[in-house]
């Protein structure tokens, strides 16, 4: 049975002359798994919100959406909030309360639930979900992946048959987003609930869908099994093929004929069976890997070490933290990154990563120790000299930017407006239509120039914020999460993007819990721990040498070649083994 069936559905935002969504066919079936994936853009979001009257955008639509058989507008408010469960992107977005408890409690309290059914299913969420451990603790003291999951506990304690999940892990750290996911997976095969998940981490959701639906310009282009899929996206040389989970990557790149892996453990069966079937021993495995290691080795040596370069951030013994009695979130901080360098730090939710950016960005500013941008004290900055020309700041948060009401509006208001006159400092470098076509043509916002920002998808607004941010024309970039929402090939785009601009000397600190985005492109990683950096290594360093903050490639071929570190170096690897 279909418990969602969408027939010949169109949208269209208001004043917009395309289509978002364009002639769309879908039937999810009850108890199921379904992942929809797609470019930034393509309209996943727009797509999940028509799914409950209560989100759907504002606009011109056309086409059916039934939910059990009945055509959802004339479902009633009440059986669509009890019924249709929705987590959203941003986990405080959805928080409405103060206490964990009373967040459990608040959506059946609404319904009109008698007391002992809401303490019944608020005890019943809290021990499923593990939450009793922090039952009583305000939402403020919880880390994203804690909100996140008292998010879904509390939808779940409703007993909806239909889940959806829009990006739900985007601002996860990898640890959390892989729990979250697994608990996902969890409702739907002990429940029996039916999901609906867009995501851009397909590597821990895909393996385990019953369906996967690509969207691409605003229509379903392909719909399948996982493998199905992969293999269609692969012959069709597709850009999403580059968000297919890595083993299947890997798996792509050779001429094996046995069945494709979805996931790390079946790459690493698969990777065995492989090299047993080629007849490759273990000396010529161990050859290629000293080969890939020296050419990288020698890579390296031709550009600069971090530790040959002049600093262009400097922090030295600095303490911080936001109330008078409250404890050190900031805790003894010394860093530096050099001139040119691409410095990215990880970690988990809650250890001080955006605190720290916002010391470097002079939000907020230290109780104890110095802060030094290209070697001066970043207080002794007047604002426009600091954040025209000196920083750029691009927040985790790009909504937070956003001032006029389209994308191209917005864009002229970073420096000046159509109808006022450049600063003499603006126009020694273009004039100012010069400057808008370049950003627009390198971050690749062409068709979204009348667009309201808030219209766009999440990748998307990303692309505006980093416009916004380069039209500024910084030496140092700052970096919150600047790949959150985005699809693989463009993430790509955005790593060449940042390789151009390191070229000519900008200084790039990057805060991610994309690790594979890290490992393709930082020169150095750090670690962010209680307020403090516990390591900064090489980048291909820091993830050979771990288990969990590392990439699925190296947790695939790790055994064979330990010094691969993204399903790039795994290629060249085979190919050198061969």
């Amino acid at each position: 049975m279909n418990i969602v069936e969408i027939h010949d559905f169109c949208f269209a935002y208001p004043d917009c002359s395309s289509k978002v969504l364009d002639q769309v066919n879908m039937e999810i079936q009850e108890g199921t798994l379904n992942v929809i994936c797609g470019r930034s853009g393509c309209g996943k979001s727009t797509l999940l919100r028509h799914f409950k009257s209560v989100l759907m955008p504002h606009g011109v639509s056309s086409g059916t959406v039934l939910f059990k058989g009945e055509k959802l507008a004339e479902v009633d408010h009440r059986t669509q909030s009890q019924e249709i469960g929705f987590v959203m992107q941003n986990p405080d977005n959805q928080i409405v309360t103060d206490k964990v408890w009373h967040e459990l409690a608040f959506g059946l309290e609404s319904l009109g639930y008698d007391n002992e059914t809401i303490r019944l299913r608020v005890a019943e969420m809290a021990s499923y979900f593990g939450i009793h451990q922090w039952f009583y603790k305000g939402v403020e003291e919880l880390s994203g992946g804690q909100k996140q999951l008292l998010n879904l506990a509390a939808i779940m304690a409703m007993h909806p048959s239909l889940l959806i999940l829009d990006e739900p892990t985007s601002q996860l750290d990898p640890i959390a987003a892989s729990d979250f996911l697994e608990t996902v997976k969890k409702i739907n095969r002990d429940i029996g609930t039916t999901v609906i998940i867009t995501e851009h981490r397909l590597q821990d959701i895909i393996p385990y869908a019953d369906k996967v639906f690509v969207l691409d310009k605003g229509t379903v282009f392909l719909e399948g099994r996982p493998s199905e899929i992969g293999q269609k996206l692969r012959e069709q040389k597709h850009g999403m093929f580059l968000s297919m989970p890595v083993p299947m990557q890997i798996y792509g790149e050779t001429d094996s004929s046995a069945a494709c892996p979805l996931t790390v453990s079946e790459g690493r069966q698969w990777l065995a069976e492989y090299f047993h079937t080629k007849g490759i021993s273990r000396e010529l495995q161990q050859k290629a890997n000293d080969r890939f290691l020296a050419e990288k080795t020698a890579q390296q040596k031709e550009q600069q070490p971090s530790s040959g370069r002049e600093p262009a951030i400097e922090m030295k013994d600095v303490w911080f933290r936001y109330e008078k009695d409250s404890p050190d979130v900031v805790r003894d901080l010394s860093l530096q990154v050099g001139k040119g360098e691409f410095y990215a730090l990880v970690g988990g939710n809650g250890t001080g990563k955006s605190t720290t950016l916002s010391l470097l960005s002079r939000v907020r500013q230290p109780y104890r120790g110095r802060i030094r941008l290209e070697g001066r004290d970043i207080r002794t900055y007047k604002d426009r000299e600091l954040y025209c020309g000196c920083l750029g700041v691009m927040p985790q948060n790009p909504q937070s930017i956003f001032l006029k009401k389209t994308v191209l509006e917005d864009l002229y208001s970073v420096i000046g407006g159509k109808k006022e006159k450049l600063s003499p400092e603006y126009q020694v470098h273009m004039k100012k239509e010069k400057a808008i076509e370049g950003i627009v043509s390198l971050t690749r916002l062409e068709g979204l120039l009348d667009r309201h920002p808030y219209d766009l998808s999440g990748g998307e607004q990303q692309r505006l914020a980093l416009a916004k941010v380069l039209l500024l024309r910084p030496r140092i970039l700052l970096m919150d999460e600047p790949t959150k929402g985005m699809d693989a090939e463009y993430k790509e785009e955005i790593g060449r993007i940042l390789n151009k601009l390191k070229q000519h000397g900008l200084t790039i600190f990057m805060i991610s819990h994309d690790v594979e985005f890290v490992a393709e492109y930082a020169d150095r990683v750090g670690l962010f721990f209680e307020g403090n950096v516990v390591t900064s290594q090489n980048t291909r360093e820091f993830f050979a040498g771990n288990n969990f903050y590392t990439t699925a490639a190296n947790r695939m071929a790790r055994q064979l070649f330990p010094d691969a570190v993204t399903g790039k170096d795994v290629i060249t690897c085979l190919r050198n083994s061969n």
